[in-house]
């Protein structure tokens, strides 16, 4: 098991209200230092039913992303959003992302530790998402009539 974050000193770096925000606070508030997560393992006969995404089907999955500031990158983690269960998140892999077509939204937020000079990036992924941003449903004109 290893540590989320380094201390509990890590702050917003250039924050801003986004779409996305309660999805955010939800995995800070669970994140919290001294939070420890590895990897769940399948159960006992080989299966993998605990963190296929596909049978879980989470609503999100936060990517935590560990680097020295302006250095090395530490450490890519995926921590999926799960209901009904003891924790609020559970650690998953990339593959498990591919498998079950989640896709990195455009929104994130930054942390920086400034004790520790660490940098802290959270990205959200969700199953085919729609960006409000960038699309408009219309019932006058469908997708399948639009030209591109």
């Amino acid at each position: 098991m290893s540590s989320l974050f380094c201390c509990g000193s890590a702050k917003p770096y250039k924050p801003g209200y986004l779409d996305h925000e309660a999805k955010f606070n939800s995995f800070m508030d669970w994140a919290v230092f001294p939070r420890e997560s590895s990897l769940a393992t399948g159960d006992e006969d080989g299966g993998n039913d605990k963190t296929s995404l596909i049978t879980i089907k989470p609503k999100f999955v936060v990517q935590l992303v560990r680097q020295v500031n302006y250095g090395p990158l530490e450490s890519t983690r995926y921590f999926a959003s799960v209901e009904g269960q003891a924790e609020a998140f559970i650690e998953v892999t990339e593959s498990d992302l591919i498998e079950a077509n989640f896709q990195k939204l455009n929104s994130y937020k930054n942390f920086k530790c400034e004790a520790h000079n660490k940098f802290f990036e959270t990205n959200l992924y969700q199953k085919d998402p729609i960006n409000k941003h960038h699309w408009r449903r219309n019932a006058a004109r469908p997708a399948d009539s639009i030209d591109l």
